[in-house]
């Protein structure tokens, strides 16, 4: 979190648990994989635990409290041996800490077990940078960028820095200021399927000002978001390309074509 007092590295290799997400999984696994590089690169001892399922984050913010407390009391049971959980983003993270001692509220114990849990949970660049101290070495990713800021992970984790930190290590990355940044992209989940034309409204602003940048990359941390922008993008036949900064970091995202945007 923002203000929140910077811990020391452990001094052991800590055993991480990554959380690859429901979007990760079926839409984009090379973030996965960039996330596991990552960890493993910063000197953790990595598990994927093949009984994780979806954080409940979907039916919580539909109001399904009662299914969304099912997937909560599961998540925690998977995930309560490991010294840290780490997801590549920050929506589902943000559910975690800041939602599941509400959907347990009725529980005081699992919500116990929750927010004790939420301590040790983790978006990837907040940990990487907060808790490993990590800073990628021998990465270079020729290209203009411009970086959206996720609502959940900014306003929930107090995530800003920290993936502008690390890219800021990769050599030949060239940052461009991008016009709210620190706006919704318009998908904010179900949102964008209940109210399918405000959110078309608030990403074609969105994908204005990406273009407006001059950035030939896209850049967020949260699969969500940019698969929302990258779409409107594509559909609108923008050069513009989308990752996520995972990948960058990783080495495992294909460079821009000289001569596109920027």
């Amino acid at each position: 979190m923002a203000g929140s007092p910077v811990p020391p590295k452990p001094t052991a290799a800590p055993r991480v648990a990554l959380f690859v997400t429901c979007l990760v999984d079926a839409m984009r696994p090379n973030v996965g994989f960039a996330a596991l590089k990552l960890l493993q690169d910063a000197g953790c001892r990595v598990e994927v635990p093949m009984q994780q399922t979806c954080c409940g984050q979907p039916a919580f913010n539909s109001g399904d409290t009662r299914d969304a407390a099912v997937l909560a009391r599961r998540f925690i049971q998977i995930f309560e041996p490991y010294d840290y959980v780490v997801g590549p983003s920050g929506s589902c993270i943000g559910m975690t800490r800041a939602h599941y001692p509400q959907a347990l509220a009725d529980d005081p114990a699992w919500a116990e077990r929750a927010r004790r849990l939420g301590e040790r949970t983790h978006e990837l660049m907040s940990f990487l940078v907060d808790v490993m101290h990590y800073r990628p070495r021998g990465v270079s990713w020729p290209a203009t960028v411009a970086y959206h800021d996720s609502c959940s992970g900014l306003r929930e984790l107090g995530v800003f820095e920290q993936p502008r930190a690390l890219l800021g290590a990769v050599a030949g990355v060239e940052m461009k200021p991008l016009e709210g940044n620190d706006v919704c992209c318009g998908f904010g989940g179900t949102f964008c399927v209940k109210y399918p034309a405000i959110s078309n409204a608030v990403v074609t602003e969105k994908a204005d000002a990406i273009e407006r940048s001059g950035a030939q990359v896209l850049l967020g941390g949260d699969l969500g978001c940019l698969m929302n922008m990258a779409g409107k993008l594509q559909r609108r036949g923008s050069p513009v390309r989308a990752y996520h900064a995972a990948e960058v970091l990783a080495g495992m995202a294909a460079v821009p074509p000289i001569g596109g945007q920027g």
